[in-house]
């Protein structure tokens, strides 16, 4: 497991009964996590210093009860590569804060990746692609390495949001194009204009809608977009990189499609799951898996 522990300003304290107690901060919140199907002793003091919890409702959703949480917060992550990102949260619908702490395991491989292909140099500009880009953590950890980043997600505000991450990281200037689109369609388009990348992100949903109603739907589309997506990589691409949360969609799943799919590129592939450390357990809770292609001969 690809394990997220260098966070400061967040931590998993403790995990029972289908629900996670975190601290984002200085603000403790109690989420619900499937995984999580085991009932321990709720020891730690947190459990009864709640800001807020989000309660599942049995028709599905849910609802946030807040007790004492700010309209919207800001928490830091540091790089390996020397790079301070900061993050605008704010609690919205269906649980979610505005970034999946676990990704920093994928933020620190692929930032000191890109990192080391700039110093060494001969490349050119560093072009990445982030796909399903989210509120953009992973867009900008490849910027803050000194990446060219192409930010595509279908949701408007998603992409507002990212650019507000951006501005408090300090990388309002960074060389980042801001994409509203259909993240196939966008591939298909970059395949006809013959635009390609060092670098492609992937972080599908289970199930989405495009900007135009499109239906996403990962179980049956996933294998053709990395399909198309490679025809988009350089002949010696930096990494590739695949997120799912998708029950079924296991990491030797990730590495069949990869490694299938990248098999005439040089580089080396592996998946596995990605979790964060629980404090008070001392367990690892797994929150989805990865798969990594990492090109070059050495690998």
């Amino acid at each position: 497991m690809w394990i997220a522990d260098n966070w400061k300003d967040y931590e998993v304290i403790d995990c029972s009964d289908g629900e996670k107690l975190e601290r984002w901060s200085k603000y403790i919140l109690l989420r619900p996590d499937p995984q999580v199907i085991w009932d321990t002793p709720k020891d730690a003091a947190e459990w009864s210093r709640l800001n807020a919890h989000y309660h599942r409702s049995s028709r599905g959703g849910g609802e946030w009860e807040f007790f004492d949480l700010p309209e919207e917060w800001d928490i830091s992550y540091e790089l390996p590569i020397g790079y301070e990102l900061t993050f605008r949260l704010k609690p919205f619908s269906f649980k979610h804060t505005g970034i999946f702490p676990e990704q920093a395991a994928n933020w620190d491989w692929f930032s000191t990746i890109i990192k080391n292909a700039i110093d060494a140099g001969g490349r050119g500009p560093v072009k990445v692609l982030n796909l399903f880009a989210y509120t953009g953590g992973a867009t900008l950890a490849a910027a803050a390495a000194g990446a060219h980043v192409t930010h595509v997600d279908a949701s408007k505000g998603m992409v507002n949001w990212a650019k507000e991450n951006a501005a408090v990281s300090g990388l309002s200037e960074a060389p980042i194009r801001w994409l509203v689109d259909d993240c196939k369609k966008f591939v298909e388009r970059e395949i006809r204009r013959g635009n390609h990348y060092d670098a492609i992100i992937m972080d599908p949903p289970s199930y989405g809608r495009g900007p135009k109603g499109e239906i996403w739907k990962i179980e049956d589309s996933v294998y053709e977009l990395i399909t198309l997506a490679s025809q988009i990589l350089v002949e010696e691409p930096l990494f590739f990189l695949i997120n799912s949360y998708t029950t079924g969609l296991q990491p030797a799943v990730l590495h069949y499609m990869i490694g299938t799919v990248l098999k005439s590129r040089a580089g080396s592939t592996e998946a596995d799951e990605i979790g964060l450390p629980v404090r008070d357990s001392g367990l690892y809770l797994p929150c989805g898996a990865s798969g990594r292609f990492t090109g070059g001969p050495d690998h």
